[in-house]
């Protein structure tokens, strides 16, 4: 059998199922010193940590061959191992987890000198201060494995750890009773806040108190959203208690990097809900320290938002927040406070500068064919400003056309006339318009005998920088 139990027994080693709770901090942890204060406090938690035991298709599917490897060498050194996180969420929403996260209470030179001793490659050495060791089984799998660990203190964006055997404490130290469960590898289900019944009911709370956990990390402001889009079952059922503590702590998101933030708010946009949560967000007055204006195009939004119902899923969260900007300098500011990739900022700016052209100057499927073969404008850029201006047969159209080859290239024009090497690119652009203007069926003849002459007689040299060393001082 897969069991962890009788998996163990065939290996000769034993292992320990059910961790005994302690109900206060340990003495060793209850004392302060010159370099750290215990700023932990126990929430209201559950008698009986185990719920359940599990058996579900899910579960199963995480035994590998070469976790089961890694828990038989847990086993062995008797080190308890537990899933741990959001694997253990979605096993217990039937879904087969992605990313799988494990606690252990074997501190990071405990694990070293045993992954050592089994001869298991090691990775990732700069996990190891958070207590994370990251190791490589058989070549085919990695696995990222934590100490159990408190926050001793928090500033709003890091923590000092100290290490800890006690799984509530680890559990204690989480954002949200929905990520604070552990899962044995004999199905037990360890549940210390109550994460299990929010998961059942489709609620996201924090564990215990939402302003002291928020302020130990103001980025779980985002989180709390983000996770809402995924439990919620209806867009409007948030605590209002939880709601008057993120808006309490709102610029605490300034300390955050943009980086972060964009992370979270691509995962929140692209799940339920995105327009209501971030609508709430609005009225919350978080959007201003994610890069966005005090009072950023809400009604642009909305239209967004509706239009991108009738295009396949999913959409660029760039998208989304494009159309809360009201110009391109907010779109500079938006990209300057999150940190977008060169993508992203590139598209950004790109629709901001074309959506106001759009019925006006590009009007036909010629237009944005054309717009296609312009210098530095990909053509995927204008299939987004097509489905962000709610064009659906034009989107269709240009989706489907195939740009046929062009007939002329540089080498061409260099052998055909002199046109300076600078300004290849721009004579070989405005025959592709003439191009396009023709239905695309202008050959290599007509192009370089009766259009080329006119373009390169427009072309205007400018004159030479001037040479200030030879510039004679008077």
């Amino acid at each position: 059998m897969w069991l962890l139990r009788n998996f163990c027994a065939l290996r000769g080693c034993s292992c320990i199922y059910v961790h005994k709770v302690r109900r206060w901090l340990p003495s060793s942890l209850s004392r302060s010193n010159s370099n750290c204060q215990i700023t932990t406090k126990l929430n209201k938690m559950r008698a009986n940590p185990v719920v359940k035991k599990l058996n579900t298709p899910e579960f199963r599917s995480i035994f590998t061959d070469e976790l089961k490897t890694l828990v038989g060498i847990f086993c062995k050194y008797n080190y308890e191992l537990r899933v741990a996180g959001g694997a253990v969420r979605d096993i217990l929403m039937e879904i087969t987890p992605k990313d799988i996260d494990f606690a252990t209470t074997a501190t990071p030179e405990q694990m070293k000198e045993m992954f050592t001793l089994e001869k298991i490659r090691m990775i990732n050495p700069k996990g190891e201060k958070h207590g994370t060791i990251t190791v490589r089984i058989d070549d085919k799998e990695n696995f990222e494995v934590t100490t159990l660990r408190i926050d001793v203190v928090t500033d709003g964006r890091h923590a000092e750890v100290q290490f800890t055997t006690d799984w509530q404490l680890d559990a204690n130290r989480r954002d949200l009773t929905i990520n604070s469960m552990f899962l044995g590898f004999d199905g037990t289900l360890y549940d210390y806040f109550y994460g299990y019944e929010d998961l059942q009911q489709r609620r996201v709370k924090f564990v215990g108190d939402a302003n002291t956990r928020i302020k130990e990390d103001f980025l779980r402001i985002l989180r709390y959203f983000r996770f809402y889009g995924r439990i919620a079952t209806e867009a409007d059922r948030h605590d209002e208690l939880t709601l008057k503590a993120i808006r309490a702590n709102a610029h605490g998101l300034a300390k955050i990097s943009g980086e972060r933030i964009w992370g979270e708010l691509q995962k929140m946009l692209l799940g339920n809900y995105s327009e209501e949560i971030m609508l709430e967000m609005i009225n919350s007055g978080l959007v201003v320290y994610c890069g966005l204006p005090l009072k950023p195009n809400v009604l642009e939004f909305k239209r967004l938002c509706l239009a991108l119902k009738d295009f396949e899923n999913p959409h660029k969260p760039i998208l989304f927040m494009i159309s809360l900007v009201h110009s391109v300098e907010d779109a500079i500011k938006m990209h300057e406070r999150l940190k977008f990739s060169a993508f992203e900022r590139d598209l950004a700016l790109f629709i901001t500068q074309q959506r106001e052209k759009v019925d006006e100057f590009y009007v036909s499927l010629r237009d944005y064919q054309k717009l296609c073969l312009q210098a530095y404008i990909r053509r995927d850029f204008v299939e987004e400003l097509l489905k962000y201006k709610h064009k659906r047969e034009l989107y269709d159209n240009l989706r489907s056309w195939q740009i046929p080859p062009f007939p002329v290239n540089g080498n061409i024009l260099k052998d055909r006339a002199s046109i300076p090497t600078r300004k290849i690119g721009l004579v070989l652009a405005q025959l592709k318009l003439i191009w396009a203007d023709n239905n695309f069926q202008l050959s290599r003849e007509e192009l370089l005998e009766k259009h080329l002459p006119q373009i390169t007689e427009n072309l205007v040299t400018p004159p030479p920088s001037p040479n200030y060393k030879k510039v004679k001082k008077i």
